[in-house]
């Protein structure tokens, strides 16, 4: 919590240096923060475990959903490369204070491959999380700040992870990058008979014959 009370004098301080912004410490806020996760077009995750270290070195375990919001859009671009619009809210994280490390276990269905790693949060992250329940968005002073802090989670085929932090005018900013390993084990590390949580998608395979799976580009 001392690390949280740092943050926030320091953009208090930063604020008054700037003048004009729109406070946002009175504003209705969540003592908690939120984790959701991400995925490109096609591209269909399960998340079959995920947790967090905090700042506090302490662990939470399987602190998020399982999917993640994403599109099929079959309009005949390569809308599986890159990330696109990075979108969807996430879990509250109870009793956790601001992340430092977050681990992630995950099945990656257009592969039918299983993938784990982990994803550090830098200090500059911590500070965007922050900021965005205490400041206002300067385009729209008149508007209360974020009530909680979101942390998503990109998840990839070949093990990529992407965080983003959003930002007091609910943008997404990228954060950090990292790169996971094949879980040996497989599915449910070798649980239900290697069966994955879904088969490829009609769309999906229709997509991938024509285009393939964009590795680089996330």
């Amino acid at each position: 919590m001392k690390s949280v009370i740092a943050l926030l004098g320091a953009l208090l301080l930063m604020g008054c240096q700037k003048g004009g912004f729109e406070s946002g410490e009175n504003d209705p806020k969540s003592p908690w923060w939120q984790i959701g996760f991400v995925e490109p077009n096609y591209m269909k995750i399960w998340v079959e475990d995920s947790s967090v270290l905090d700042i506090n070195n302490r662990m939470f375990f399987r602190v998020g959903g399982k999917s993640a919001p994403g599109g099929e859009p079959e309009d005949g671009t390569e809308s599986a490369r890159g990330w696109g619009t990075v979108g969807g809210s996430g879990v509250l994280v109870t009793g956790a204070d601001l992340p430092r490390m977050i681990f992630v276990r995950w099945q990656s269905i257009s592969e039918q491959k299983t993938y784990k790693g982990f994803i550090e949060i830098p200090e500059e992250a911590r500070r965007l999380m922050v900021q965005s329940t205490h400041q206002r968005c300067a385009k729209t002073p008149e508007r209360t700040a974020r009530y909680s802090a979101t942390l998503l989670v990109g998840l990839a085929p070949g093990g990529v992870l992407q965080a983003w932090v959003r930002d007091s005018c609910h943008r997404p900013i990228k954060v950090s990058h990292a790169q996971g390993e094949l879980e040996p084990l497989g599915p449910e590390q070798g649980k239900h008979g290697g069966r994955y949580a879904y088969p490829v998608s009609e769309k999906a395979k229709r997509y991938i014959d024509k285009f393939g799976i964009p590795y680089g580009s996330w």
